[in-house]
């Protein structure tokens, strides 16, 4: 199994978007919140240069976005195709991610719904929570040399 990421560029916006409403809408239902201001907040946030594309063996699909921060490395989005779920791919992915802030010296955070099953992901991984509101939970995982999960 080939996982490899691109840059993204502007023009992956618009798949970037639908990718992300298919996989994460039902949370957004869940939670009540309005899709007009859901979609106002993807496109304040999406950065293209933030956001690399996952590709297996060459075809996208899903994407990350990683916001580099002089204290932290932020995983702000990481979003797999269902297609593509429950294969080790968003696992694979994670590592690189740590590996990358093990290099910069520099804790992984992120924010998680509470009820998503991708925090299970997370703490599999080391993430403990540091603090929490309504609705999420904030992770950080320490900069460590090796990653043995299974």
């Amino acid at each position: 199994m080939q996982i490899t990421f691109r840059p993204a560029v502007d023009s992956d916006f618009e798949a970037c978007r639908r990718t992300f409403f298919a996989e994460h809408g039902w949370i957004d239902e869940r939670l009540n919140l309005a899709r007009d201001g859901q979609e106002a907040n993807f496109r304040r946030f999406w950065t293209a240069s933030q956001v690399r594309i996952i590709q297996l063996e060459g075809t996208d699909i899903g994407w990350l976005q990683v916001v580099p921060r002089d204290e932290e490395y932020f995983l702000g989005t990481l979003i797999i195709d269902g297609a593509f779920q429950r294969r080790g791919i968003g696992t694979e992915i994670m590592r690189r991610v740590l590996d990358e802030g093990a290099r910069r010296s520099q804790p992984v955070r992120l924010a998680v719904v509470k009820f998503n099953p991708a925090r299970r992901l997370y703490e599999r991984l080391g993430f403990r929570v540091t603090h929490e509101d309504d609705c999420k939970v904030y992770m950080s995982c320490d900069p460590h040399p090796a990653m043995d999960v299974v």
